[in-house]
């Protein structure tokens, strides 16, 4: 499940569309693939988006379902600071993946005040892409192309709407 945020509560992003368009670009995401869904839980709140709160939500939902939390090592070593972060861990498996400058032994140094008893702190595997949403924001507002940053679908609806500053749509070849 894919959950843009509604109100962001520890950061402005540059040049927010808003919520609807981050919603609109989600769901352009994972059209198509079976495995994946889009959900408006965070931008259907009122109020800041917190994890905590969003994971209470989908918990009393499928109560029986296995909730994994997946960030990337930057965002996870900063879960102390977030709302509720114990909670965080009561509701769901935090599974983090290392990214430049965030390792793991240095993640779980930063979290293990918040691992007693059964709460869980994964580390996964994957390809290292070095691709970031402020990455995209920047080529997009310099008019650089983003095609194979983001799904083609993706990169035509930020050139369409001019999304992230763009003076002009940004430059994508046909595709999708």
């Amino acid at each position: 499940m894919w959950i843009p945020a509604g109100v962001p509560p520890h950061r402005e992003i540059d040049q927010d569309p808003g919520a609807e368009a981050r919603y609109e670009m989600v769901e352009l995401t994972v059209a198509g693939d079976e495995r994946f869904a889009a959900s408006r839980i965070e931008i259907d709140r009122e109020g800041p988006s917190f994890m905590a709160d969003t994971l209470r939500e989908l918990h009393s939902r499928s109560p029986d379902d296995e909730l994994v939390l997946l960030l990337g090592g930057d965002q996870a070593s900063t879960l102390g600071s977030w709302n509720e972060p114990e909670e965080i861990f009561n509701l769901a498996t935090v599974a983090v993946v290392e990214r430049t400058g965030f390792k793991r032994e240095a993640i779980g140094l930063k979290l293990s005040g918040l691992l007693r008893g059964d709460r869980r702190l994964r580390f996964f595997e994957m390809p290292r892409v070095d691709v970031s949403s402020s990455l995209i924001r920047r080529r997009a507002s310099s008019g650089l192309p983003i095609r194979y940053l983001v799904t083609d679908r993706v990169a035509n609806f930020i050139g369409a709407q001019s999304l992230y500053g763009a003076s002009v749509p940004v430059p994508v070849e046909a595709g999708e």
